[in-house]
């Protein structure tokens, strides 16, 4: 499965968009307003699981997409790489790198992650997976290659939506058709994946559980906040054994 886990209509769904990445009113406004709140909640769990910030670790980001969060990453102090199937929105993340002067401690990779796992194992402190594993025919492989990334004690976070006529509704009928603050064809409601099903991937990875929040939006306020509702999007940390290798 390894070898096909890419879907090539997935992936055009951004890079036709890729001039807008860092456009903060375009088609990925949604990113930039959401980043804060990842950032911190990713710093928090790093903290959590490894007793000290993002500043001096080595970070990846896997499926990337235009940067917003690999470089938020890096301007927390991370020595951070960015990897996307997406040769256009990898254009559009080196370009940004490159005017906010980050390339010192900001690279990214052209490459599948199971490749880039194949060939880095056990060399990063943090491995986030940030709303891809949805479009991708095996999120399961994802998973396991993030772990495989991860140094011993690592920490993993991973956002995707949960199934359910809820999140249908939210997602799918009010982001991209009413709300409109997603292009329309951006999810596929059948790739969601439930928390139960996101656990049971970690699990069989080899991670411990760590912490689960979901991410809300309040479409009269404009305001987007973390609680312990994970009915629509959701995060989750684990983290990697001390005692494993790889």
């Amino acid at each position: 499965m390894a070898a096909t886990n890419v879907d090539a209509a997935e992936i055009s769904k951004f890079t036709r968009l890729a001039n807008q990445w860092w456009d903060k009113q375009g088609a990925f406004a949604t990113l930039h307003e959401i980043n804060p709140l990842r950032l911190n909640w990713i710093e928090q769990n790093v903290i959590a699981g490894m007793n000290s910030g993002l500043t001096g670790k080595t970070v990846l980001d896997v499926g990337c997409g235009g940067g917003i969060l690999t470089e938020s990453m890096a301007r927390r102090g991370a020595d951070a790489t960015g990897i996307d199937m997406g040769l256009e929105n990898l254009k559009a993340a080196q370009i940004h790198a490159q005017q906010s002067g980050l390339t010192n401690r900001l690279r990214y990779q052209h490459i599948r992650v199971e490749q880039f796992a194949a060939e880095n194992a056990g060399k990063f402190d943090v491995v986030t997976c940030m709303e891809m594993l949805e479009h991708v025919p095996d999120p399961a492989a994802i998973v396991q290659a993030c772990f495989k990334l991860l140094k011993p004690s690592g920490v993993c976070v991973l956002s995707t939506i949960n199934r359910n006529p809820k999140s249908y509704l939210f997602a799918i009928i009010g982001a991209e058709y009413v709300l409109r603050l997603l292009d329309r064809g951006t999810h596929d409601y059948s790739k969601f994946i439930t928390p139960a099903e996101l656990d049971k991937m970690v699990v069989n990875a080899g991670f411990n559980r760590q912490d689960l929040i979901g991410l809300h939006y309040n479409p009269i306020t404009k305001r987007y906040w973390l609680a312990q509702n994970v009915d629509v999007n959701y995060m989750m940390a684990v983290k990697k054994p001390d005692e494993q290798l790889s």
